[in-house]
């Protein structure tokens, strides 16, 4: 299965960047003011449903785009055609294909793809976590003021009056320094492989972040939510290294 979802989102990606620089606004729609999709998402969408359906009939899959077919089984599949679309619309490289797979609930398999970064990873269960091949770890970073970590505003997208500002504010004083990707799936990437120290965001979707949970966990770091207990994303979700991730949730409650 690990080959079979390599080579399907590589090409997902390839469709992505097939795509990227001919998009147009009349390759929009919104989900509300803010928060939008383009034809891309859903062609990309279309393909690895298509891909799945054809080698795997009996799975079930929840896309981002399409919602959840086939609730039957052990098996389902978890789509984010394109996780960071405002930052691939806006021609900004920081954006992925996010793919996981499912087993009786828990994630087995999981990649996410940044093409315009050509960056590949990927992880099973219990056989690490990988970089274009490389084997990748979390980040040894065991204090706040040396970390750089990264969070992200989907709340503020969906105009949450409780928001992810608050947290912000308390937060990165007391870093090293943020990032603002724009990707939940490459946040989550980047933490697996310590290029981040830490990520925390709310108001996330499971296919934002199922694969990059994978990656965070197979390379050896932890995910959490905000409390420090395991429903996440619906409770937030933080990842990070094991000395870091306590000291985050502090400061989220």
């Amino acid at each position: 299965m690990l080959s079979f979802l390599t080579d399907m989102i590589t090409r997902a990606g390839d469709i992505c960047l097939a795509e990227q620089e001919g998009l147009t606004t009349d390759d929009l729609a919104f989900k509300n003011r803010k928060d939008l999709v383009t034809a891309t998402d859903k062609h990309v969408e279309t393909f690895i449903v298509q891909q799945i359906q054809s080698r795997f009939p009996s799975h079930g899959i929840l896309g981002e785009e399409t919602g959840r077919s086939r609730t039957s089984g052990e098996f389902l599949w978890i789509i984010d055609p394109i996780d960071g679309t405002t930052s691939f619309f806006h021609g900004q490289p920081y954006y992925a294909v996010s793919i996981a797979l499912e087993k009786a609930d828990d994630i087995i398999l999981g990649a996410v793809f940044a093409p315009a970064l050509g960056q590949l990873f990927y992880a099973q269960k219990d056989r690490g976590a990988f970089l274009n091949d490389k084997r990748i770890q979390v980040s040894e970073t065991a204090n706040f003021t040396d970390a750089v970590m990264a969070t992200g505003f989907a709340c503020l997208r969906a105009g949450h009056e409780h928001n992810n500002l608050e947290h912000f504010n308390r937060i990165v004083p007391r870093l090293r320094d943020i990032r603002r990707c724009g990707s939940a799936a490459v946040d989550l990437a980047y933490v697996a492989c310590g290029k981040l120290d830490g990520f925390w965001e709310m108001n996330l979707n499971i296919y934002d972040v199922a694969a990059g949970i994978l990656l965070v966990t197979e390379a050896g770091g932890m995910v959490c939510d905000f409390h420090g207990g395991l429903l996440f994303p619906e409770n937030g979700i933080v990842a990070a290294n094991h000395a870091l991730a306590p000291m985050l949730v502090s400061h989220l409650v």
